[in-house]
């Protein structure tokens, strides 16, 4: 009996990867065994850096936040302390737009906790 192989299922898995390899330099586009290779460590690259984003966007929210904080004579940690004993539910996200897009919004925020 001819030995069965499924070769449709293997040109289409590689195809996959192949259309994800374009526009790589080199070897890494056409060569199956490299385009592979950097396929995968584009996508752990990819993963990876998604949860970067957030870290990285978080840091940036706190020095906003800390730099309007400390026109209005606070610190990042006694506004952040100030507004959970106020209960104010802001999060950094806000707080950092408002320090920066609308400075009289955050004023009123700061007076409210002081």
């Amino acid at each position: 009996m001819p030995r069965s192989v499924n070769a449709v299922a293997s040109r289409a898995r590689r195809k996959k990867v192949m259309k994800l390899a374009k526009g790589y330099f080199g070897r890494r586009k056409n060569v199956w065994t490299v385009a592979k290779n950097a396929v995968e460590k584009a996508m752990l690259y990819a993963y990876v850096g998604r949860k970067q984003k957030k870290r990285n966007f978080r840091a940036l929210w706190i020095m906003r936040i800390n730099a309007g904080a400390r026109q209005h004579g606070l610190t990042y940690s006694q506004l952040m302390g100030g507004l959970k004993k106020a209960n104010i539910e802001l999060n950094r996200k806000v707080l950092a737009d408002l320090a920066m897009n609308h400075p009289e919004a955050f004023k009123a925020i700061v007076d409210s906790i002081k």
